[in-house]
């Protein structure tokens, strides 16, 4: 009787320690978090995904919300925003829409392609953990990033506490070797998804702000604070 209850100790050993381990849903998003707060900078290939619509560009992050996508498709469409303007430049129509926040300097661009990829910084994972709760789809083990692939993600599932946000729901796939975030998928108030994949992470590089400037072409027409009206006189 004593061996069967020692070795009934000896068993349960293991199955405490390996609880002991599990990673919370929301201990897993507070590692992101710091994972991000260590980037000073990035670029990567982004892919932006609407239904049967892509954009495929060049992007660089500078914190706190430098941001700027050059896009191959559609060929030599910018989306730029150096903390105080975002300026979107649309080849076709000749069009550069700017919009000044300089009443919220600290602000990362809101909304398409600028808002999705702004999610994947530090500003914005802080934004996502007040206004979402946090939990695993399946399980804290990484999974295939799709069916057949190789390339595995732990996937957070991030549901909106208010009624006030763009996105009803967002899932991060974050690579479980850098913890960084792989791809987005986001869900809008009118049922849409948006996708935004980001490839060839590379971090700390040492990106001039002078980078997110945009000179837009002379001959292009400008349409200002096309998002709402800036406070400035």
């Amino acid at each position: 009787m004593k061996q069967l209850r020692l070795f009934a100790l000896l068993a349960f050993i293991p199955l405490a320690a390996s609880a002991q381990e599990i990673v919370t849903a929301e201990q897993y998003f507070n590692q992101v978090s710091e994972r991000y707060g260590q980037v000073e900078d990035y670029a990567c290939s982004i892919s932006v995904g609407t239904g049967k619509k892509s954009m495929k560009g060049e992007l660089i992050f500078k914190s706190p919300s430098f941001l700027r996508i050059d896009f191959r498709d559609p060929a030599d469409q910018v989306i730029a925003y150096d903390g105080q303007t975002l300026t979107v430049y649309i080849p076709e129509l000749r069009a550069v829409l700017s919009q000044t926040a300089s009443e919220k300097p600290a602000s990362a661009p809101s909304g398409g392609a600028a808002g999705g990829a702004s999610l994947a910084s530090r500003e914005g994972l802080k934004m996502m953990k007040r206004s979402y709760t946090v939990a695993y789809e399946t399980s804290p083990a990484p999974e295939p990033l799709e069916a057949g692939s190789q390339e595995t993600a732990v996937v957070l599932v991030l549901n909106r506490r208010t009624v006030a946000e763009g996105y009803k729901t967002i899932k991060l796939y974050v690579s479980p070797e850098t913890k960084l975030i792989r791809r987005i998928r986001g869900w809008t108030l009118a049922g849409d998804e948006i996708v935004f994949d980001f490839l060839g992470i590379k971090t700390n590089l040492g990106i001039p702000a002078s980078r997110f400037v945009y000179d837009s072409p002379a001959s292009a027409n400008v349409y200002n604070n096309f998002l709402f009206k800036s406070d400035n006189p």
